[in-house]
């Protein structure tokens, strides 16, 4: 089952693509999604959610995909999360790998590093719009799957929690650059920051306006 699903409702995510795997004999449907494809540093981390079937709680009535919800909101749902019975992991692939790997394959790492730390092994798995055809696992990809799934919505917002944390810590390892405020993701304010200071070891230099920097850099020494 390795069909692309391309469809995209107005309504909050469900588990209606979780309840009908379910009713197929799949009992542990795995959600992942990433954060981080689009900025010029840091990493690129992904999150994998299991939401039983037999759980239920109040706070997934609330979840919605990451980039709809408000940092307060995501990090409520983080916390609600880890207390909960719900499986959950993540994965990372670094600013290094990405400029190794190219973005897409070193995003498809890090959902395999989030699928192989997650307990107990899924069964099926529920991807926002990335195919992982070297899984040997039957999946589903869904375009828009963080709007559709509920599982998908869930692991986007461990994702981009996740992802916050290592980019405020970043601020503090790289003060000036504001990597606490924009996340790595080329603002106005980042890319001024750049071009002033120049790359850090975080930056993707795979990315034009950190290549850009970098090369001006290398022709003109101090």
């Amino acid at each position: 089952m390795r069909d692309v699903v391309k469809y995209m409702p107005d309504n909050p995510p469900t588990l209606e693509h979780e309840q009908i795997l379910n009713s197929r004999g799949y009992n542990l449907v795995a959600g992942i999604d990433e954060a981080g494809r689009g900025p010029l540093a840091g990493p690129v981390v992904a999150g994998a959610v299991i939401i039983p079937s037999t759980v239920s709680y109040n706070f997934l009535s609330q979840v919605r995909d990451s980039k709809q919800l408000t940092p307060n909101k995501r990090n409520k749902i983080f916390q609600n999360l880890v207390a909960s019975n719900i499986y959950w992991s993540y994965g990372i692939a670094s600013s290094e790998e990405i400029d190794q790997l190219g973005i897409l394959n070193a995003t498809k790492k890090a959902m395999t590093s989030a699928l192989g730390k997650l307990t107990p092994e899924p069964d099926f798995l529920l991807i926002d719009a990335v195919s992982l055809t070297y899984m040997n696992k039957p999946y589903m990809s869904l375009i828009k799957g963080d709007q559709i799934s509920m599982s998908i919505a869930t692991a986007s917002i461990v994702a981009k929690v996740i992802r916050d944390k290592l980019m405020e810590l970043a601020e503090q390892q790289y003060p000036g650059y504001g990597f606490g405020q924009h996340k790595g993701y080329p603002t106005k304010l980042h890319v001024s920051n750049l071009y002033r200071l120049g790359a850090t070891p975080i930056h993707r230099t795979s990315f034009a306006p950190v290549r850009k920097v970098v090369e001006n850099s290398s022709n003109n020494p101090v």
